[in-house]
């Protein structure tokens, strides 16, 4: 699949991979109003990877539903929605308007928001945070529910077990590591908020670590992305224990880069006998 944020709402690379070929597409972040995201400068470039503090830039879930999910419904993919909010009341309204759309199977929860009635701390940093999320919205959505894990806590494990008992259908992790970078002339951030969501090459040992004792932890499945760039990569996760991965920041770099992938981790289940991914997922021996 492709990860939120890194791929618009799929249409807009449709010239440069077949769209179809694609397991899953996740769109950009959608609340239930619009957005204007955060000042520029809002991303940057770094040694293995990026920063980026775009703040979920989005025209809220009532344009999604009249003007991007007529572009989008008839696309032979697992079209998904990324639904993000800065209140339970906020999450479980768009929600409930993503649930009406019949083309759109399944939401990806994302639980790294500032909670605003609780002084800004992100829903996903407690157990007890992402557990009220995922209730509220489990009230008002019936399809699949995919919960997006925050690497910036204790123990992502526990936030994991969290949602799985609040009603969670399936957890993806890692969300970006936060980060910053300082322009040592003007001794000031590049960023226009000083810190960002740090994604890319470099967060994918991190990311790994993570499935992998997630996996170990939930029952429902577990969908693994941070740094993907290619067939090996992806690899790691499955053995990890993911089920299914997102590419994300690579697509900045080569726009067909999810097929090539799909293609190259054909070709290793064929030089190593396997079937399906199935035969190789949390098949790590250690």
């Amino acid at each position: 699949m492709t990860a939120s944020g890194t791929f618009g709402y799929g249409v807009e690379f449709a010239d440069f991979v077949n769209l179809e070929e694609i397991g899953g597409i996740i769109v950009k972040g959608t609340t239930l109003h619009a957005r204007e995201g955060n000042d520029y400068p809002r991303m940057v470039e770094t040694a293995s990877g990026m920063l980026n503090c775009v703040g979920l830039q989005n025209k809220g879930v009532d344009y999604f539903c009249e003007h991007i999910y007529p572009e989008i419904k008839d696309i032979k993919t697992n079209m998904i929605v990324n639904v993000s909010g800065s209140s339970l009341e906020d999450y479980a309204a768009c929600a409930a308007r993503v649930n009406e759309l019949e083309h759109i199977p399944a939401i990806e929860l994302n639980i790294s928001c500032p909670n605003v009635k609780q002084g800004g701390m992100a829903f996903g940093v407690t157990t007890e945070g992402a557990a009220a999320v995922v209730r509220a919205v489990r009230e008002v959505y019936d399809k699949t529910l995919i919960v997006k894990l925050s690497p910036n806590v204790t123990s992502i494990s526990d936030i994991a077990l969290a949602v799985e008992d609040a009603g969670a259908d399936a957890v993806s992790l890692i969300n970006t590591l936060m980060g910053m970078v300082i322009d040592i002339e003007k001794r000031k951030p590049v960023l226009s908020i000083a810190t960002g969501g740090m994604s890319g090459p470099a967060v994918k040992p991190v990311a790994v670590r993570c499935v992998w004792q997630v996996a170990k932890a939930v029952n429902i499945p577990v969908v693994g992305l941070g740094g993907i760039m290619n067939a090996n990569d992806a690899i790691e996760f499955f053995l990890a224990g993911a089920s299914a991965i997102e590419i994300g920041t690579a697509n900045f770099i080569d726009p067909a880069v999810t097929v090539k992938v799909a293609q190259g981790i054909d070709d290793w289940l064929d030089r190593h006998g396997c079937k399906s991914v199935g035969e190789i997922v949390g098949q790590l021996n250690a």
